[in-house]
């Protein structure tokens, strides 16, 4: 007798990551235009049919991936953030942004280059609380820092913090990116002089 009960499907042979890898692939590569369902499917030599088993559409796909990318990157930048240090802290944090880049460059240029709305033209609703709060964490931690910095949370010293240890890297290493290349090391040189520079102002 068949140890396979009637009437359940055959496993996936593709898994959700290897679906959004090939999507982050083609993305990076061509933008997110490029990453159409066929063409996913095309890359991981699938049929097209078996990306919709996983994802009833193009958009769910490419908001899962963009989803994705986003925890990725959080993760080391809040690891960075909560150091006792805070000096340490906030290099730790700021220097994150473009050494996770030289390290995740197809995913760099995901998050860094586009929009989430330049990714999925319509979010799905499924994702409507997941991508509300999926910056909570990171909002909450730059609060944090900012009280244990300077003693409170007023708007000027987040404003101070979130500057050192994200707009500058972020637009440091942006412009790199966009010309198709890794953030070079000189970058975090100068993202290192201006994160002291800035935070130390108020000391």
């Amino acid at each position: 007798m068949s140890p396979i009960i009637g009437g359940m499907g055959r496993p996936s042979k593709f898994t959700e990551d290897q679906f959004l890898d090939a999507a982050l692939r083609l993305v990076s590569a061509g933008g997110p235009d490029a990453a159409t369902v066929a063409a996913v499917a095309e890359a991981l030599g699938a049929p097209v049919g078996s990306v919709y088993h996983r994802f009833d559409s193009r958009d769910l796909l490419l908001a899962k991936l963009w989803l994705r990318t986003v925890r990725r990157f959080q993760s080391g930048f809040l690891q960075a953030l909560a150091s006792d240090d805070l000096d340490e802290a906030a290099l730790g944090a700021a220097l994150h942004v473009n050494t996770w880049a030289r390290g995740h460059l197809d995913e760099a240029r995901a998050l860094l280059l586009y929009r989430r709305e330049d990714l999925a033209a319509r979010w799905p609703a499924e994702l409507g609380d997941e991508v509300a709060t999926v910056n909570a964490a990171v909002f909450d931690a730059l609060r944090d820092y900012a009280s244990r910095r300077y003693g409170s949370v007023d708007p000027e010293h987040v404003q101070r913090v979130t500057f050192a240890v994200l707009d500058v890297p972020y637009a440091a290493g942006r412009r790199h990116l966009l010309a198709g290349d890794a953030p070079p090391a000189l970058v975090d040189d100068l993202v290192a002089v201006t994160c002291r520079c800035v935070l130390a102002d108020l000391d």
